[in-house]
């Protein structure tokens, strides 16, 4: 059985991470999580689950306005071939979240260590990044470092990329 939001803020209380979160309606997309959130401050993720054509995951957590370019994404992370989404049933079983719930904590349900976690550098210039807590009722504040020290700890070490908005790179 995948962890619950419970199961991750003890995991974060554990690690002696703050987590102060804010319950909402819930949002399935970003234009929605812009509107109904409120004002909470700091960088807010969008979150691609994401598979090559050997079927290597990779988890990639952005800005919620960031523009990433999938044809050429598989270049800086060294997939195999374009990428492509990840089936929501291959989702539920790895990051225990549904569509539209996507997650960087969903790595606490990655106990087989199969997906790559990419945490975008855009993000990461943010002081506070906001994550759904497994669910999209809820939103949940926590330390950029904060962050990557709970990835570690799920023994998921996040590669911090640009992946967002990348240079132009010649074809292969």
């Amino acid at each position: 059985m995948p962890a619950s939001p419970d199961d991750l803020f003890a995991t974060l209380d554990r690690l002696g991470i703050a987590h102060p979160t804010v319950s909402h309606p819930p949002l399935f997309t970003v234009e929605q999580s812009q509107a109904l959130r409120g004002a909470i401050p700091g960088g807010h993720t969008k979150n691609l689950f994401l598979k090559d054509k050997k079927d290597a995951l990779y988890l990639v957590v952005a800005l919620e306005d960031a523009k990433i370019e999938l044809k050429s994404l598989h270049r800086l992370l060294g997939a195999t071939g374009r990428l492509s989404f990840g089936s929501a049933d291959l989702m539920r079983e790895l990051l225990g979240v549904e569509p539209g719930s996507v997650t960087a904590f969903g790595a606490l349900n990655d106990v087989g260590l199969r997906v790559q976690v990419i945490l975008d550098a855009d993000l990461m210039a943010h002081d506070t990044i906001n994550c759904h807590p497994l669910t999209n009722t809820m939103t949940t504040s926590i330390g950029r470092e904060d962050l990557v020290r709970f990835l570690e700890s799920t023994d998921h070490l996040p590669r911090i990329e640009r992946a967002a908005n990348p240079p132009a790179m010649p074809e292969e």
